[in-house]
């Protein structure tokens, strides 16, 4: 899960197991798997670097439990 945050301001958490692509139009457009779509205020590279971040953070998790 990753936080984006929306064009009026407010933050959302979306799964990011669930996105399909990500793009500037010149707003960065997420679209999910199911077609739902978000306009978020962070660069394409700023939702790219947290779902990295993400994916570490439970790689970890897994290594920690042994997995």
């Amino acid at each position: 899960m990753i936080f984006i945050t929306k064009l009026n301001d407010k933050q959302i958490v979306i799964n990011c197991e669930l996105i399909l692509t990500v793009e500037s139009t010149p707003d960065t457009t997420i679209t999910m798997t199911g077609g739902q779509k978000f306009i978020a205020r962070e660069s394409v590279d700023d939702i790219v670097s947290s779902v990295i971040e993400y994916k570490r953070q439970v790689i970890r998790s897994n290594e920690n439990l042994g997995g």
